[in-house]
């Protein structure tokens, strides 16, 4: 594993993470702007985790909680970094706030077409649900 830096992300940072996804995370979401990035910083200041190596961000994952459930998105390593205990690195930060909160499970998002990203998650310990399937609904912009 390479020396990274694991720290939570500022709001003053959103452009740069926003950046960051498009390179090295798969799929985009309605909440892709700096809006969205900044508001989830400003209400969950913990959520979104970043690991740096030599001052360049080289992953990201949200670990949000609502008082309820565990959900983790946007676990996403850089493609030049990929491989070297990374997303390991910052899968332990997130489970680790889980448990500081009194989490008992963690639930990520994984793209179906994603087969990279399901062996990662599988070789953290994660294993897929097929009962479930998410439902979703776009709101108007306000």
């Amino acid at each position: 594993m390479i020396d990274v830096h694991i720290r939570p992300a500022t709001a003053g940072e959103a452009a740069s993470i926003l950046a960051f996804w498009k390179e090295a995370a798969e799929g985009t979401s309605i909440t892709d702007d700096v809006d969205g990035v900044t508001r989830l910083i400003e209400r969950d200041p913990e959520a979104l985790i970043l690991a740096e190596a030599g001052g360049l961000l080289v992953g990201s994952v949200i670990a949000g909680y609502d008082g309820w459930r565990c959900s983790l998105y946007r676990l996403a390593v850089r493609p030049s970094h990929r491989r070297q205990g990374i997303s390991t690195a910052l899968l332990d930060a997130a489970e680790r706030r889980f448990l500081a909160v009194g989490g008992r499970r963690g639930d990520a998002m994984v793209l179906e077409a994603n087969e990279r990203a399901q062996r990662a998650w599988a070789s953290a310990g994660y294993h897929r649900e097929d009962h479930w399937r998410r439902w979703v609904k776009p709101f108007p912009a306000a």
